[in-house]
């Protein structure tokens, strides 16, 4: 089952997935939407649905 990346939208196959928090990321697309810095799967905070470094989110 191919699941949708929450930042983009688009399809996100096993290959290329980064999974955290639940939820399916393309890698470029896991990055703090305050900062814009890469995240690391299960290493950073959400609000909205979004993930964010956690000295942004703070």
């Amino acid at each position: 089952m191919v699941g949708y990346c929450p930042i983009c939208g688009k399809p996100v196959y096993f290959g290329e997935k980064k999974r955290s928090l639940g939820r399916d990321y393309h890698p470029l697309c896991l990055k703090c939407q305050q900062c814009q810095r890469q995240l690391t799967p299960g290493q950073h905070a959400e609000h909205d649905e979004k993930p964010y470094y956690t000295n942004c989110y703070m």
